[in-house]
């Protein structure tokens, strides 16, 4: 047992290779909480918003981008053949509001309804931001400080903020996914194989169009991924950011039901993406914290003695999902304290998604059916 012990909480110290630091964005000029303001920042900016049957998403973050000390130039939504008046709410809140032409074969609608909204925008500098997000209170201005204080592409992971109990099922999803994208480790912005986050992309347009923008990627349900090494292909560099006090989001608010789909869309295609050291070492973590409740249920149940060496992995897993957590979102002391809860969880949907694209199998998102190699 005391083999057991070490071997779980050596494990532990490989989430520190790929949880190092997660860098957040500068301080922008106005961080004040406002409401939508005629003498606001104009920034030379167009904010594209891909959105498919988004009517109950787009009030917030429309309004969070009007109503800060910085505001974009134009907000351009593009409408993907919604069924729920996202073009009617968008269009009452401001925003250029794009109907998109019939989805081409071969393309996802997230890319397609993206290379819409860019053709639009023309040469401006772009922000693409999922309908799910929002820019918290002078968010704007730090995205667009950070944005200018380096080149190429800036992405933000956004805060995750939890408003209902089983949202916190999506811990470990949440640490894997910023894991994989390889970004936070101790290398940062010079790691080797570095992904992007989705949800939250800035560059210039003359740089997208450089790298083929996302109509190079159109068949991907993780465009991201793919994004990433056509940017570094054509040379345009790429940094990612944590979204704290910057950029936030709820993950599948409709329900329990949409958290699974939702993953299983993601994981169904997105696993063999991340870099191989990466993902070693994401599974020797997770090992760990497999590992770390056993000998203390051992000692527990009255089989060994309960002392501090049995409880050491334990406390000291749960004691680093609580600090990584904490840099992604709002899950709270007792998420961390009850680990093995959301673990289990992952890895049962884990394995759903790896019989789904072993299969080959469609994954059925927002109305359309999408196999598991990226087309829907």
């Amino acid at each position: 047992m005391n083999a057991l012990v070490w071997t779980a909480a050596g494990l532990c110290l490989c989430g520190f290779a790929f949880f190092w630091r997660v860098p957040l964005c500068r301080s922008g000029r106005g961080t004040l909480k406002g409401t939508p303001n005629p003498a606001a920042r104009t920034l030379p900016l167009v904010v594209i918003v891909p959105a498919r049957n988004e009517a109950a998403s787009l009030p917030r973050l429309l309004d969070s981008l009007w109503s800060g000390p910085a505001i974009p130039q134009e907000i351009v939504v593009v409408d993907d053949h919604s069924q729920d008046g996202t073009a009617q709410v968008a269009a009452e809140r401001g925003a250029t509001v794009l109907a998109g032409a019939a989805l081409p074969d071969g393309w996802t609608g997230k890319t397609w309804a993206c290379h819409q909204g860019a053709e639009r925008a023309g040469r401006q500098t772009l922000l693409f931001l999922d309908a799910d997000t929002w820019i918290e209170p002078g968010g704007l201005g730090r995205l667009w400080d950070e944005f200018e204080a380096g080149e190429g592409v800036l992405s933000v992971l956004p805060f995750h903020r939890i408003e209902r109990p089983y949202e916190r099922l999506s811990a470990f999803f949440n640490l894997a996914m910023a894991a994989g994208v390889n970004a936070f480790g101790p290398r940062g912005d010079r790691a080797k194989g570095r992904a992007l986050f989705g949800q939250c992309l800035m560059l210039r347009a003359d740089d997208y169009w450089r790298a083929g923008g996302h109509e190079a990627v159109r068949g991907r349900i993780l465009e991201n991924v793919e994004l990433a090494k056509r940017f570094q292909a054509a040379g345009v560099g790429t940094r990612c950011r944590g979204g704290k006090w910057t950029l936030s989001f709820r993950m599948y608010p409709g329900g329990l039901a949409e958290l699974v789909r939702g993953w299983v869309k993601a994981f169904a295609s997105g696993a063999a993406t991340t870099p191989l050291l990466t993902l070693a070492l994401i599974i020797a973590w997770m090992a760990a914290g497999v590992l770390a409740p056993v000998p203390l249920v051992h000692a527990l149940s009255g089989r060994g003695e309960l002392s501090l060496p049995a409880a050491l992995p334990y406390a000291l897993f749960a004691a680093q999902v609580a600090v990584f957590l904490g840099r992604l979102g709002r899950y709270g002391v007792f998420t961390a304290l009850l680990y093995p809860i959301p673990l289990v969880f992952y890895l049962v949907v884990f394995a759903v998604s790896a019989a789904k694209a072993a299969r080959g199998g469609p994954v059925a998102w927002k109305g359309r059916s999408m196999g598991a190699g990226g087309h829907g």
